[in-house]
């Protein structure tokens, strides 16, 4: 038998009109409380060590874009591999669907930075500094009073360095942390442009943790809006069980007939995005997972099981057997193996050393006592961690006769070095046919062949 639930208002921190609804989520303790806080830590340290860590001499993970050099744990990439970019960004893309498709929202829940930064800095300080939701909302309805104003005076002060600091961790993934110090003592004339993204970073971060908070998720960011095509009723939710919490009723007695929902609203007013669950799976939901410790400690104080609120499938919470297997996991099975392999596949074409044989300035040849002469330029780029030192040999032979000025270069790592060429051959030789001519640099172990066209006047 189908249950119908109540009509109720839809509450959202988005009112009917467009105008938003501040929200001043209440407190909660629990099981899922304590185990995001140990994530949200873990996480914290993560973004904050990674920068310091080194992997030989050189940063673990460092995009350093204005030198066009970019490291990652021990691989080393240039502009030239930018390409590549195309396999991490696609696979992270990638993943967060086939995640959404097994758990839902559990990514903006649990590791999202917007979540994270949120949840376990700036929510803490607000509480430390203006006290409960409570109190809170006491505050806000009494209008700007004296002492409103010197707390929200205070905390945003501390916001506002935290974002400060919060933005030079991130600029540490872009130049290396190790002389932001530096850069700093030197003040914003030395370095401008790592100047002005630092400040536009913390202006951006205490914009969006001061004020606009859960409008990023519900207004901006579209993993939420795309909900509706990435779950399915077999994916993993965050859901009420209306077949066992209706119909419900007032008070802590369960009167027959009645369901275990005691309509308490202690699931509304702890959500982060002012949402009631009870009404069914919605976009503004982030699968925070508060709604689940508020009813389970509602539900330990009436001695009823808990679960009324809980991680689950819309199969499971209409008491139907919940399938894992399903076409759409085998789809990106099969989709995020042919990713691996296509990612592997390029990698595997990553070399330590680029080498372009270029035509240098000027004429396309020179005659010269009957021989024809062109001058190419090798440019020569080491791509590895390490000084490389690099032979340079001919292949083709006679009658072309090769001079190289400089035929052993040693570079250093991500550096690059133009090394001249001149070939002859005599003009009666070169007939009409294109002949090419064919170089090979060696370095590291490793040998690539270049070639360009040998030019000349047709006979």
């Amino acid at each position: 038998m189908a249950v119908h639930l109540p009509i109720v208002e839809v509450r959202s921190s988005i009112r009917s009109d467009g105008s938003r609804a501040t929200v001043h989520p209440a407190d909660v303790r629990g099981r899922f409380n304590t185990g995001r806080t140990a994530v949200f830590a873990a996480l914290l340290a993560v973004y904050v060590v990674v920068p310091w860590l080194t992997v030989g001499d050189k940063p673990a993970v460092l995009l350093d874009v204005a030198q066009r050099r970019f490291f990652l744990f021990g691989s080393v990439f240039n502009a030239q591999d930018f390409w590549l970019a195309f396999f991490l960004l696609s696979g992270v893309g990638f993943g967060l669907v086939a995640l959404a498709a097994v758990a839902g929202r559990m990514w903006c829940g649990w590791a999202c930075p917007q979540t994270v930064f949120l949840e376990a800095l700036f929510r803490p300080l607000q509480r430390l500094i203006e006290g409960p939701a409570a109190q809170r909302h006491r505050r806000a309805d009494a209008g700007w009073t004296l002492d409103r104003a010197w707390r929200r005076a205070l905390l945003w002060s501390i916001y506002l360095a935290l974002a400060t600091a919060v933005a030079h961790v991130f600029l540490g993934y872009f130049t290396p942390i190790r002389s932001l110090w530096a850069m700093i003592v030197a003040g914003p004339a030395q370095s401008p442009e790592a100047f002005a993204w630092m400040v536009a970073m913390t202006g951006v971060m205490f914009f969006n943790f001061a004020w606009f908070r859960e409008q990023t998720c519900v207004a901006i960011c579209p993993y939420g809006r795309l909900q509706s095509v990435l779950t399915d009723p077999d994916s993993l939710v965050i859901g009420y069980d209306a077949k066992r919490g209706e119909p419900r009723t007032r008070g802590k007695v369960k009167r027959e007939g009645t369901g275990d929902c005691v309509d308490c609203n202690r699931c509304v007013v702890v959500c982060p995005t002012g949402i009631d669950i009870r009404n069914g799976l919605q976009l503004d939901c982030i699968a925070c997972t508060r709604c689940i410790d508020a009813c389970d400690d509602v539900m330990d104080r009436l001695e009823r099981p808990r679960g009324l609120i809980r991680y689950d499938s819309l199969q499971g919470l209409q008491h139907n057997p919940r399938r894992f297997l399903r076409p759409r996991l085998a789809l990106y099975a099969l989709l995020g193996a042919l990713g691996l392999a296509a990612t592997t596949l390029a990698l595997r074409s990553h070399t330590t050393f680029e080498a372009n044989l270029l035509r240098l300035n000027g004429l396309p040849y020179t005659l010269d006592e009957g021989n024809v002469r062109n001058a190419f330029d090798i440019h020569l780029v080491n791509k590895a961690s390490r000084r490389m030192t690099f032979t340079i040999e001919p292949v083709t032979g006679p009658p072309f006769v090769f001079v190289i000025p400089i035929s052993r270069v040693i570079l250093e790592p991500l550096a690059g070095s133009h090394v001249p060429v001149f070939v002859t051959t005599p003009r009666h030789g070169l007939g009409d046919s294109r002949v090419r001519v064919i170089v090979r640099p060696l370095g590291g172990g490793e040998a690539r062949t270049i070639e360009a066209p040998f030019l000349g006047p047709t006979q």
